[in-house]
Parts: structure tokens; sequence; C-alpha cells
């Protein structure tokens, strides 16, 4: 079962360039806390269906790599679907969150993500708007103009992966930034 958008905790953090991980400059981190609740047997099937239902495609399962890397060509999702991690968000001197079974990260192209620890068990879905193949870039650190504006010139996509149109991701997402914090 899915949370309401209303009675979940979203966590934000717009970051700040990091050495080779340019982040991105409007869009933060999102992290929707058990945002797939009661679930008693959440499986990968059900993620996929859900991002799918809201046109993040191109799903797949796996863990995080265990170095910095991000995307430039797509935002990405990952939700949870077992175990519990702590990833290290925005480079070196970015941010660490414990992730668990149920949450969901939205995490914006050129915002550097990266597995510090994890359970045996440690699994996610991760899919992309409309179905988007990303590319990979790792901390090499310096970053390239044509990456950077690849990066700023990616729109807010249609629907939020888990709530559909109109949702929390156009709230936190807003182009005027008003709705989240920095960190």
């Amino acid at each position: 079962m899915i949370a309401r958008a209303q009675e979940i905790l979203v966590e934000s953090f717009l970051l700040e360039p990091c050495l080779g991980i340019p982040n991105h400059e409007r869009f933060p981190l999102l992290i929707y806390r058990s945002a797939f609740v009661s679930e008693q047997r959440l499986s990968a099937d059900i993620l996929v269906e859900q991002f799918a239902a809201n046109h993040w495609t191109n799903a797949w399962e796996n863990g995080v790599f265990d170095y910095h890397h991000f995307h430039a060509n797509t935002h990405e999702v990952l939700g949870v679907l077992g175990g519990e991690a702590v990833v290290l968000f925005g480079g070196q001197s970015g941010v660490e969150s414990t992730v668990a079974r149920g949450d969901v990260l939205i995490i914006p192209a050129g915002v550097g993500h990266k597995a510090v620890s994890g359970s045996n068990r440690f699994s996610v879905v991760g899919a992309y708007p409309e179905g988007a193949i990303p590319d990979l870039f790792r901390d090499t650190g310096s970053i390239e103009v044509s990456v950077k504006s690849r990066i700023d010139a990616l729109p807010i996509p249609t629907h939020d992966p888990v709530f559909g149109s109109n949702s929390l991701i156009h709230k936190f997402w807003a182009d005027d930034g008003s709705s989240f914090r920095r960190s």
C-alpha cells in the first residue's frame, strides 16, 4: 500500500557542487520516508508497476554503486525494496542518509550518490522519467561545462514516480525554489 502524499515525511536537500560532482542548482534530492507502508510483501513488481504507471520506466533491480557517480541526462528514482543502507549524496562533502525498505529516493540529474554501507539484503528498484537511458559519470575531480549544461536543461518530469501528476515532486522542484531548504 502506498502512503498518502500528505502523510509521508519528505526530506529535501539542495546540494552544493563538490569537486567532480555537479549536483543540481534548482532541484533538491528528495527522500520519501516509508512511501510504501503496510506492504507485507513489497516486491520489485510492485515498485516497477507503480513507477511505470507514473511514466518512470526502464526499471532495474540491484543495489547502489559503492563509488560516487551521477547521471547528466536524466533524473532517477530508487525504491528501497529490502534491507537498509547508508548512502552518501552530493559527493564527499554531501549528506549521508540511512535509507530502508519502503523509502523512495528521487535523485535529480547531476546529484552524486554512493553506497557507503548496507545490509546483505539491501536492494533497490530504479527507473527513469519516460524510460530514459541513463549515462554514467564518475567523480573525476572536475566537471565539464557541457555536462553541466545538459543537467540544467532537463525539465521537471511530468509525473511524480510515486504519486502521479501535480504531486510532491512538483511542489519541491518548483522553478522558484521556494519549497526546499539548502543543505
